[in-house]
């Protein structure tokens, strides 16, 4: 079927532009994707009710089968989340999370002690922001209690350190998903010199907001550098007293049934990571290896091995009873995540079909100085994050909308802008009082949603403050350590000046 051409016509950036403005107005996401993806085809098609019909079906067969042959690095993507929801449910359902709790519980000395712990978690939790934010809640959350720290600032720690460890990492649901878009943006505009991983690791280090939102984490854990209402919750905690009850079924959790699990996930997920790059290299290296790799599959190794480690380090510790709705609990966690990726793919088709960012491209040429688009699509990330909750979402939408308009306004800039759609996306997640990750950090460390909401706030805007001026100097000077260094020095800038404004208010 002949697709009509909207290369040239303010038609083209309708889809994705009703995909936005639903999505901020109803804070549906997948219904303002779907509602996208749908006008979209109708455009294509040319309106034609069969052809519309038609090309959904081509569109949605294209993820799986293309070129006259299977397809199956999505599908893999998907059976990985599957089998990462089995795996966190397990872990649940043993008891282990609990275990590791009583464990930390009485070998943490001191306050620093207990939100570095938790702080530090996320090495090891970085698998998936979901069972960060709700496993280590449960690790952290007797410990914190013990040292008096607030709910509110160990609901900051999770939240912050979840959603931009996962972003920066290829061993984890997000980046898998980064990854699987990367593969499809980097062919469709011809996109050279790159890899799907080696673009993911470049991105890595230019999304300012995420590394340095995990650097703020340490420096408020290490310093108790406390602003906003956050000292307010600080100080109340001092007088607050949690006993929550222990819910047991009469069956022990085990340490090392956590840890050990946790360890095979990431060994083999990273083994087979090195294995399948290996295999095209004439002279082995790692550097090689992980540029080459076959990370879907590495991905659903890593899962099944995770999930075979639980099972056999818990036997005993759940009831045979309980396997069924584990495993059925896990795999239902993951839907959301899944529905929104499959919808992320999907517009992703829309908008390189209707040549979106050819079009804008025109409109920012000559009107737009080329080294703001970093920074530009930073705010528009944040903002559209911000008003639907998502960052899946909302990178599904301007990842190729990004890569679209770099492409033709300066190829230079093509990571760069990605890495800027990133960044927007976690900024504007964290701030979001919507987001599921933010809910679910509250959920973790049983918090009030709007407490933590509020004293997140002025941490994620001091950081987004910081990494928009990175982005401004990454834009003009083309240099991701010259960007690096002046968020640093923003960030620096901005903490001394809020310290010196608590201290000024205390005296």
């Amino acid at each position: 079927m002949e697709l009509a051409d909207y290369s040239h016509s303010f038609l083209s950036v309708v889809p994705a532009a009703l995909a936005l403005l639903l999505a901020v107005v109803t804070r549906r996401v997948l219904l303002s994707l779907g509602i996208g993806i749908i006008l979209g085809a109708v455009l294509l098609a040319d309106g034609n009710p069969s052809n519309t019909l038609l090309h959904l079906k081509d569109m949605a067969v294209g993820l799986v089968w293309t070129d006259g042959g299977w397809s199956l690095g999505k599908l893999k993507i998907l059976i990985f989340l599957l089998l990462l929801g089995v795996f966190t449910s397990l872990l649940t359902y043993s008891g282990s999370n609990q275990a590791f709790a009583d464990w930390a519980k009485h070998h943490i000395k001191d306050k620093r002690g207990a939100k570095m712990l938790t702080a530090g978690l996320v090495f090891v939790t970085f698998i998936d922001d979901y069972f960060h934010s709700l496993a280590v809640g449960a690790i952290a959350r007797p410990v914190a209690d013990k040292f008096k720290i607030s709910r509110a600032k160990l609901a900051y720690i999770l939240d912050s350190t979840a959603a931009p460890m996962c972003v920066l990492m290829p061993v984890s649901s997000w980046g898998a998903s980064i990854i699987a878009t990367l593969a499809g943006l980097l062919v469709t505009y011809k996109i050279t010199g790159y890899t799907p991983m080696g673009t993911f690791v470049a991105m890595s280090l230019m999304n300012y907001y995420a590394l340095f939102a995990l650097i703020m984490v340490f420096v408020v854990a290490w310093f108790s550098f406390d602003i906003g209402s956050m000292a307010r919750l600080e100080r109340a905690a001092q007088h607050e007293n949690h006993d929550e009850a222990q819910i047991s079924d009469g069956v022990k959790g085990r340490v090392y049934a956590l840890i050990i699990s946790m360890l095979v996930l990431i060994f083999a997920t990273v083994s087979a990571m090195l294995y399948t790059g290996s295999r095209s290299l004439e002279t082995f290296s790692i550097l090689g290896a992980f540029e080459n790799t076959d990370v879907n599959t590495s991905l659903v190794v890593g899962g099944l091995s995770g999930v075979a480690a639980v099972l056999l380090t818990t036997v005993g510790a759940i009831k045979p009873s309980d396997y069924g709705k584990a495993v059925w609990q896990g795999i239902k966690s993951m839907f959301g995540a899944i529905t929104i990726l499959i919808l992320a793919w999907l517009i992703s088709t829309v908008v390189s079909e209707m040549h979106t960012g050819e079009y804008l491209s025109t409109l920012v040429a000559g009107n737009i100085n080329s080294g703001f688009l970093p920074v530009i699509l930073f705010l528009l990330a944040s903002v559209m994050a911000f008003a639907t909750g998502t960052s899946w979402g909302t990178f599904g939408i301007m990842l190729p909308i990004a890569a679209a308009m770099a492409v033709k306004v300066d190829a230079t800039l093509v990571i760069p802008c990605m890495s800027a759609v990133m960044a927007g996306a976690v900024c504007g997640d964290h701030c979001s009082p919507i987001s599921d990750t933010t809910i679910l950090s509250s959920t973790g460390a049983r918090c009030n949603h709007m407490d933590h909401v509020t004293s997140q706030l002025p941490y994620a805007l001091t950081v987004a403050a910081a990494a928009g001026a990175g982005y401004l100097a990454l834009g003009f000077a083309k240099s991701a350590l010259l960007g690096f260094a002046v968020t640093g020095v923003v960030l620096t800038a901005l903490i001394l000046m809020l310290k010196s404004k608590n201290a000024a208010q205390k005296s």
